[in-house]
């Protein structure tokens, strides 16, 4: 999500939160986590899937979480919607499986895998990956 300008002038935000993040996970178990730096004017990100809008989720607000993708039997809620989970943070945190296959999050310093231990990914697959 980049800023909306008007003009040469973004938007004011109703937020103080810089960054966005949202999770999925597809039905072999693999989670895919996305952040969106808003303050960067080519990230974005597709928070419904293309098409018809009887699925969508309707109350995406700049600043809200939302945790609840799955109901009580694990069934997705909105079956348009590209992520189970979002959150907003003024920390640019970044999220890694380590060594020992934990989930580990480190806030302002990057993680890189070893050559060979994950997959090359690239966000244009991600969302037409569907």
């Amino acid at each position: 999500m980049s800023f909306s300008y008007v003009g040469d002038q973004p938007l004011s935000r109703q937020t103080g939160e810089r960054y966005f993040y949202a999770l999925r996970r597809d039905d072999d178990g693999q989670l895919f986590i996305s952040k969106v730096d808003v303050a960067s004017p080519t990230d974005n990100i597709q928070i419904n899937k293309p098409g018809g809008t009887g699925d969508n989720f309707p109350d995406f607000q700049d600043g809200a979480d939302f945790f609840e993708g799955r109901n009580p039997n694990h069934n997705l809620v909105y079956e348009n919607l590209n992520f189970e989970q979002m959150r907003w943070d003024d920390k640019n945190i970044y999220y890694f499986i380590n060594e020992e296959g934990e989930y580990v999050l480190r806030i302002n310093t990057p993680y890189t895998y070893a050559t060979g231990t994950s997959d090359e990914f690239k966000d244009d697959e991600f969302i037409t990956g569907y």
